[in-house]
């Protein structure tokens, strides 16, 4: 496994739900990462995210490391979910907010 993608994995396993954005949450770069940023806060749940655009090594890893071409990326307890739309579509459809609970996501403090 090459330095870039043990890094990813290490950040996938040590948080229970990661997005791997453009920007920050209080400042995404992107709509994308705006909106994706927006469905996690609305469903409550804690999370960590990586900004991609302050290392080019995790922005190209992300993808080779999840076969997905886009980002965001939304990791929950070591598993890919998918980028906004799948997030949008999983959220509309109440499916996010039952995963979350599910796998027993700790809810955001405040």
């Amino acid at each position: 496994m090459s330095d870039v993608n043990s890094r990813i994995s290490d950040i996938v396993k040590d948080n229970d739900v990661v997005l791997f954005m453009k920007g920050t949450p209080l400042f995404p770069q992107c709509g994308f990462s705006s909106r994706a940023v927006a469905i996690l806060d609305h469903c409550g749940v804690a999370y960590d995210s990586v900004d991609v655009l302050q290392d080019m090594e995790i922005r190209q890893g992300i993808k080779a490391y999840s076969d997905w071409p886009t980002i965001p990326q939304l990791y929950v307890k070591g598993e890919f979910l998918g980028g906004s739309d799948i997030m949008m579509e999983m959220f509309e459809a109440g499916e996010l907010q039952q995963l979350m609970e599910e796998k027993q996501v700790a809810k955001a403090e405040g």
